[in-house]
């Protein structure tokens, strides 16, 4: 399972900067302007940008949880169209999907 989750490794090689990871995470999911469901998708479409297939596997799920919708997930991803071209959308929209399907 280790190898399909990085933040299991990250935390077992790197206990105290993951500590510190972690708490900035929270200190920035704790920010109340924004409520957590779009901190998600902007948080996914960000990394979508940046091909990121690690994030899109977790963060959809976490999307989903907080209340978005598959059309949600989908209009993230393809914003980033303006951003990054087709890098986005070609290398994590069908897995985004199937993701959300599944879950």
């Amino acid at each position: 399972m280790e190898k399909h989750n990085p933040y299991a490794a990250f935390e077992r090689e790197a206990p105290e900067v993951f500590k510190g990871f972690t708490g900035l995470v929270t200190s920035l999911m704790d920010t109340k302007a924004l409520d957590p469901k779009t901190k998600q998708l902007i948080y996914l479409g960000i990394k979508v940008a940046q091909g990121d297939q690690t994030a899109v596997m977790f963060h959809v799920p976490m999307a989903k949880q907080l209340g978005a919708t598959r059309d949600e997930i989908k209009e993230t991803i393809l914003l980033t169209l303006t951003v990054c071209g087709l890098k986005g959308v070609n290398t994590c929209l069908v897995q985004a999907l199937e993701i959300y399907d599944r879950e």
